[in-house]
């Protein structure tokens, strides 16, 4: 302790003291002069600009009093204000105790009281009166108010104010709260791109590993990252580094998480902004930011730009420009495809974009020489599903008795963020439920509550309302279970949720092609509904909208786009041309495709009531028991009208699967015996 306080107390140790409280002094800010200045106005404006009077005595007094003063001869002098409406009286020295009870010490050498007056008139006869009478020997005086400071500062406010306003503006663009910051306006056409590099605080966590399924778009990226890896290995066969790479997919299948994994895994500086971020109001902003982002690359170089929703800034450029004008959009792309493949070079710079509206983008933006590549990123299919429900599942304290094909199976045409969706729905729904473990049931629950909505189970409805539903909803079930092509049944209910008073769960075969007795029986089996009401209710009601609106949709379709029509055989009248006000038909031709749409809906609706006729009382069971029940399963319908004799694709797939799992596995067994 005595060592600690000698050097505590050494001059060495008061120098450093000295240096510690250096450093703890307050920097200069230029908000100082900001407050100086508030508060010496502030002063200025109450003390209201009479500073001659300082240290002088004063006394408000009536008017009737001030008469008195005067007549008693007490006033050396009167000042008078007409703007103010009142009267100062100074006080003669003999006659200052008689008026403030104090001496000349205390009250100054020119004390005065102050009165209003009823009016300049009166004061000035009064005056007048009294100078006759020999009482006020003095001279009555008037004078402005003293308002210079409110002029001054009224000239002067309003450049402060736009001085303080300059001075915020420029702080805000520099991005900074520094005093330097008034060079900030220079900064406006300075790329926004964020920098990731390796070792850096915001290095992407995200690898390869993290990207479940699409394994040739996660091909193709992880092709590029081993060409800046390692460029010898095709430069040696004469191959050329692509310059770029066009990321094309759905909403939610993960194109900016493949961005991502790139950054992770590359070596690389990787340089990640939004389509979006190029335009600004400002006209040449956007060309300066894309001009100053490849010259950060150039200097990077070798590196990858991301840009994602290239769309933004990329769509197709207008045919009728309006003359004179100038489109802050197309100048910016004009310099985007400068800079991808122009006169300079960009050597060792690739381009990676993503978008999901690749139509409407501009043809010289996809030609070759600047993005080579175009990666389909499409929904995730069956497999592909069950990879990555196994990513998001990691996270998630599941029940061992969790099947993860049959969640899978569950979610035909789940994009990727639906997947991660469902998984986070179910953790939901199991902890609202106080469980330890997320289970199979609150994942159906969870795929219900995204694809049909919240139940409503407190929606009243009449028995009536209830029978028709069942009917309609059984007339769905019924059809679909017996034509060959239409969607296998997993699940109906009458529960309503959303705005649906009732639904029917199917399990879509994932097709590449459909032929056209697929669509029909699909569109047959929409139709169900309607039928099953008009035949055992003898009316028709509002809840098949939407199977109409999806049967018109669909025949409108293989009529004039997929040319499945015997009166339009072999015909497409698709346009997607976004500047054609024209349909590519005849008003003749249209009449038709209207007549045809009619007939196909018409026979496939007068197909769906014979095929409810023949299984009527199937039917009949069928409803009675979801009126029961409110849900049943593919398993309470297979009871009533048998095992359905076809099999659908996905079932062969799953079963070819599982054929190959068991296969592997006692060939791995018969492996281990052999060593042993």
């Amino acid at each position: 302790m005595d060592n600690q306080n000698k050097q505590s107390t050494s001059p060495q140790g008061g120098t450093q003291g000295n240096r510690g409280n250096k450093n703890k002094m307050p920097r200069f800010n230029l908000s100082w002069i900001y407050l100086i200045i508030a508060v010496a106005l502030g002063y200025l404006f109450f003390a209201g600009g009479d500073m001659q009077s300082a240290g002088t005595a004063s006394k408000n007094v009536t008017y009737t009093v001030f008469k008195q003063y005067v007549e008693q001869g007490y006033a050396n002098k009167v000042v008078a204000s007409k703007d103010e409406g009142t009267v100062k009286m100074y006080v003669k020295p003999e006659h200052i105790r008689d008026v403030f009870q104090q001496g000349v010490e205390q009250t100054g050498k020119q004390p005065f009281v102050l009165a209003e007056i009823p009016s300049a008139d009166k004061l000035d006869e009064f005056i007048s009166a009294q100078q006759e009478l020999g009482n006020f020997k003095g001279e009555l005086s008037y004078k402005r108010t003293n308002d210079t400071f409110m002029q001054v500062f009224w000239n002067i406010f309003p450049l402060l104010l736009i001085i303080v306003v300059w001075i915020f503006i420029m702080r805000r663009m520099s991005g900074n709260g520094g005093v330097g910051g008034m060079g900030g306006i220079f900064n406006v056409g300075r790329s926004r791109a964020q920098l990731v590099e390796k070792g850096s605080e915001n290095e992407s966590k995200v690898t390869f590993k993290d990207v479940a399924g699409q394994a040739s778009a996660k091909q193709e990226v992880q092709e590029i990252v081993e060409f800046l890896k390692n460029p010898t290995k095709f430069t040696d066969l004469g191959g050329k580094i692509p310059k770029g790479a066009l990321l094309v997919g759905p909403p939610g299948t993960g194109k900016t998480l493949l961005a991502k994994a790139v950054a992770g895994e590359a070596d690389v500086p990787f340089f990640s902004m939004s389509g979006s971020d190029f335009v600004e109001m400002f006209v040449g902003v956007g060309a300066s930011r894309v001009r100053d982002l490849f010259r950060q690359a150039k200097e990077k170089a070798p590196c990858i730009i991301f840009i994602d929703e290239i769309d933004a800034v990329g769509r197709a450029r207008s045919r009728n420009a309006m003359m004179g004008g100038n489109d802050e959009r197309e100048s910016t792309l004009n310099q985007l495809l400068t800079e991808m493949d122009g006169f300079g070079t960009n050597s060792g710079v690739i381009i990676m974009a993503a978008t999901n509206r690749a139509d409407i983008l501009d043809k010289a933006l996809l030609r070759a020489g600047r993005f080579d590549r175009q990666i389909h990123v499409d929904l995730p299919d069956l497999n592909e599903r069950k990879a990555v429900f196994k990513v998001h599942l990691r996270p998630i304290k599941v029940d061992s008795s969790l099947d993860v094909d049959l969640l899978a199976r569950q979610t035909p045409g789940f994009s990727g963020a639906d997947i991660a969706n469902v998984c986070n729905e179910a953790a939901l729904i199991a902890a609202r439920h106080g469980k330890q473990a997320v289970t199979k049931e609150d994942f159906l629950a969870a795929v219900d509550r995204i694809v049909g909505g919240l139940e409503k189970k407190t929606k009243v409805m009449t028995e009536e309302e209830k029978r028709t539903i069942a009917l309609h909803e059984a007339g769905h079930a019924t059809i679909s279970w017996n034509l060959q092509y239409a969607n296998p049944l997993i699940k109906v209910t009458i529960v309503p949720r959303g705005r649906a008073l009732g639904a029917a769960w199917y399990l879509p075969e994932e097709r590449q092609i459909t032929t056209r007795e697929q669509m029909l029986d699909e569109m047959c089996a929409t139709l169900g509904g309607r039928a099953a009401e008009e035949l055992f209710t003898g009316h028709i009601s509002s809840g098949a909208m939407n199977d109409l609106e999806r049967v018109t949709k669909q025949a409108y379709g293989m009529i004039a786009y997929m040319g499945m029509s015997e009166a339009l055989p072999n015909l497409c009248y698709y346009s997607n041309d976004e500047y054609s006000w024209q349909r590519p038909y005849s008003e003749a031709t249209a009449e038709l495709i209207d007549k045809e749409v009619k007939r196909m809906i018409a026979e496939q609706y007068e197909r769906a009531k014979q095929l409810l006729m023949e299984k009527r009382d199937g039917h009949k069971a069928l409803a009675d028991l979801l009126v029961e029940r409110e849900v049943i399963f593919a398993e309470d319908v297979e009871k009533i009208f048998g095992k359905r004799p076809w099999i659908s694709r996905t079932e062969e797939l799953l079963e070819a699967q599982a054929e190959d799992e068991n296969t592997e596995t006692i060939n791995e067994q018969q492996a281990e015996q052999q060593e042993q």
